[in-house]
């Protein structure tokens, strides 16, 4: 059974889909340039996170070595190697973020959804991921990212309002 054969048998055929959506969009001896948007829809395919026999699929389907899919699977933020929420919640607590009160966002959410960073709500709906370093909107912070959608200019009771929010 080849690589791809082996692959196919992990990941979905919509996974695979997305997978070649991607490839497509670069040279033929390119397939690295395509392991972000494999991981990602591998990650969706899989509810939120990625296990290692689907990074070694992702591997496989694109001729690399497993530990490069790995590196990037561990390097970026957007991407989970065990069960979490299916809410993200990303907190911005970079230094225009900090300076704005960042730390009393981050508390605050805590304490409403009764965990701590990195942690998951015991019902699976909220994920409160690791603080994030910079969300790139530092001129209306403090802010956080719900499911990739910005919310800025936040104060605690904001925040929570957004979370409340949240179908």
């Amino acid at each position: 059974m080849s690589g791809a054969d082996a692959a196919a048998g992990v990941l979905s055929e919509h996974t695979r889909h997305e997978i070649d959506h991607s490839l497509a969009k670069f040279p033929a001896d390119r397939g690295r340039s395509a392991v972000l948007a494999a991981l990602r829809a591998a990650q969706h395919q899989n509810r939120g996170f990625l296990t290692t026999e689907l990074m070694d699929a992702v591997a496989e389907y694109l001729g690399l070595p497993p530990i490069q899919v790995y590196e990037i699977a561990s390097f970026y933020s957007m991407f989970e190697t065990r069960p979490v929420g299916r809410v993200h919640i990303s907190v911005c607590t970079n230094i225009s973020c900090m300076l704005c009160g960042a730390d009393r966002i981050v508390a605050a959410v805590e304490k409403h959804l009764g965990i701590r960073t990195g942690e998951s709500t015991p019902d699976g709906k909220f994920y409160l991921k690791r603080e994030e370093e910079c969300l790139a909107a530092c001129n209306n912070a403090p802010m956080m990212m719900v499911d990739h959608v910005y919310h800025e200019n936040l104060t605690p009771e904001s925040a929570i309002k957004v979370l409340d929010g949240v179908k």
